[in-house]
């Protein structure tokens, strides 16, 4: 029975050749975000709800561009199981052209209704400066910081490619390089150091601009440089065109994706905003425990990856058997990350508030938060590589369902009644919306058993 559940050592070496440099990459990237949101929370608590709530709506145009690269991606993942370097080019260009659009429509979204968008979040019985200070922050921050959308769209592009076709070191790298550098420029522009001038969230912003811009030309540069290791690379630019076939068939397959990621960003930015009805405490505290448990969730996150690159190779190749059997393991093996990943949460959630320049009331909330966290854990890591499970094999629209779908018909609307009808605190609001999350696991798991996701998509 165990069999099942457990791999052998071969099995591990594979998975973590893949998962390593994901984990590492995501890691540092997160660590550093920890850096950066601690940096800034010594400035204020306005400040630092003001510069969360930016990123909580830049984090619906992430998963957008995620979503929109995705449908194209599970192509490109089985197009190179079967060695057809053509077939992974139509991809990547058809990758470029939606990254592009989203990008655009992002910019004007951001750039003419920003400020609206922020003040959404403000609420409760909080001083009207505090409100207000974080409205200034929260615009000045978006003002500088959305200039850095364009490289993440372009870095989204090139290392989603190379992912897919299993290769993930160079994506870790030029994080690396990136988080670095942002974090030497978040401690140089935010408080002003070396003579340079204080700029507070300004600076924030500014640093991490320069820092996706360096990220972006290491991924290209290195890509059009090493062609003979990368051969879908070579010439993908000598025409922009995708067959129209193709266009059809990417379009359909990724569509949902793309509605599910936009949906769900969206659905979650809601819930966020239901949150905020009790105050600009509850972002503050929401923001803290986001904060370190995103570092932690890595681990179950790269999972999810593992499962996206692995089996839709193997499902590429056709091989079934294999597929569910490396599908089935690498799902336990989620499971234990998140039981790790929920022990570390419960021994932070006491003292990691503190590194913060806040209120009492804000870190002993924060604390709660962090420790619902780390109770559902391991449940979100089932619940992770289960959705990636279904996606791998094509089901597209199942997962649309499956995700978005339950958001919007059930978290959601759950949510917003008890916030507004309701006086139950943030934490009680937290417990529930994740406690309805257990079902969708249950649900996933079943999907998963039955095996509808088991096929090959590419011709």
């Amino acid at each position: 029975m165990l069999n099942k559940f457990i791999g052998t050592k071969k099995f591990y070496k594979h998975v973590m050749m893949i998962v390593l440099p994901i984990m590492v990459q995501n890691a540092i990237s997160n660590f550093v975000n920890l850096l950066d949101n601690i940096m800034v929370g010594q400035v204020g608590t306005a400040e630092m709800s003001g510069v969360s709530i930016v990123n909580q709506l830049f984090f619906i145009y992430y998963l957008c561009i995620f979503g929109g690269l995705s449908g194209a991606g599970i192509f490109t993942a089985q197009y190179f199981g079967q060695g057809d370097n053509n077939g992974i080019k139509h991809t990547f260009r058809y990758k470029f052209w939606v990254g592009a659009i989203v990008f655009s429509i992002a910019m004007i979204v951001f750039y003419a209704f920003g400020p609206n968008l922020i003040s959404l979040y403000l609420n409760g019985e909080n001083a009207g400066g505090d409100l207000t200070k974080a409205l200034e922050h929260g615009s000045a921050y978006m003002k500088i910081s959305a200039i850095g959308l364009l490289p993440v769209m372009i870095v989204n592009v090139y290392a989603g490619t190379l992912r897919d076709c299993g290769k993930t070191t160079l994506p870790m790298i030029a994080s690396i390089c990136a988080v670095f550098i942002n974090l030497i420029l978040d401690w140089l522009l935010i408080f002003g150091h070396l003579g340079l001038p204080k700029m507070g969230v300004e600076g924030a912003a500014l640093a991490t601009v320069i820092a996706r811009f360096i990220e972006m030309f290491i991924v290209v540069i290195y890509c059009h440089r090493n062609t003979e290791k990368l051969p879908y690379i070579k010439g993908v630019y000598k025409t922009l065109l995708v067959p129209k076939e193709n266009v059809k068939e990417y379009f359909l397959r990724g569509m949902p994706l793309m509605l599910n990621e936009t949906l769900w960003s969206a659905g979650m930015a809601m819930i966020m905003q239901c949150y905020s009805t009790r105050g600009l405490e509850a972002v503050a505290a929401i923001n803290i425990g986001n904060t370190i448990s995103n570092v932690l969730n890595v681990v179950f996150f790269a999972m999810g990856d593992a499962v996206a690159i692995i089996v839709g190779q193997l499902l590429g190749a056709g091989n079934m058997k294999e597929a569910r059997d490396t599908d089935t393991k690498i799902i336990a093996m989620s499971f234990a990350s998140g039981l790790f990943v929920s022990i570390v949460l419960v021994f932070l959630s006491g003292f990691f508030p503190s590194f913060y320049n806040t209120s009492d009331s804000v870190k002993k909330l924060a604390s709660n938060v962090i420790l619902l966290q780390a109770c559902f854990a391991p449940f979100m890591a089932l619940l992770h590589s289960t959705y990636f499970t279904l996606r791998s094999g094509g089901k597209t629209v199942i997962t649309f369902i499956f995700d978005s779908g339950f958001l919007w018909v059930i978290s959601f609307p759950v949510a917003f009644c008890l916030a507004r009808f309701t006086a139950a605190p943030l934490v009680v609001l937290i417990l529930v919306d994740n406690t309805i999350n257990l079902f969708k696991t249950g649900f996933g798991l079943y999907l998963v058993k039955k095996g509808g996701w088991m096929q090959t998509i590419t011709v």
